[in-house]
């Protein structure tokens, strides 16, 4: 199965639940479902940024599985990192993530 994951919740969502649960299992092999897709809104774009440790990590296994990454452009504009992103980061809205995910898209899309 392939999902996508969007990060839309304030607080430890990136930091909690993506640094310390779905990531080591991505960097181990035994997440359990090809993750095709990432996209943040709000705040959990600034692990996006370089030199970030979680986005570094993050950008490193998006390459060796091809997983997209993708930040809201508008948030990223509001935040003022939308050239500061870690290697193969993108920005884009709904229409951008839609067409980006087009060529392997997921069965689920999960929020969190």
């Amino acid at each position: 199965m392939k999902v996508a994951y969007i990060f839309s919740t304030q607080g430890h969502t990136v930091s909690y639940k993506l640094g310390k649960m779905i990531l080591p299992q991505l960097e181990e092999g035994a997440h359990g479902v090809e993750v095709v897709g990432m996209f943040f809104f709000e705040d959990n774009n600034y692990v996006l940024v370089k030199n970030d440790p979680i986005g570094e990590r993050l950008a490193k296994v998006a390459k060796q599985q091809n997983i997209l990454l993708m930040g809201c452009d508008q948030c990223c504009y509001e935040r003022n990192i939308a050239d500061k992103l870690v290697e193969g980061a993108t920005i884009g809205c709904f229409p951008n993530l839609y067409s980006a995910l087009s060529g392997n898209p997921p069965d689920q899309v999960i929020t969190l």
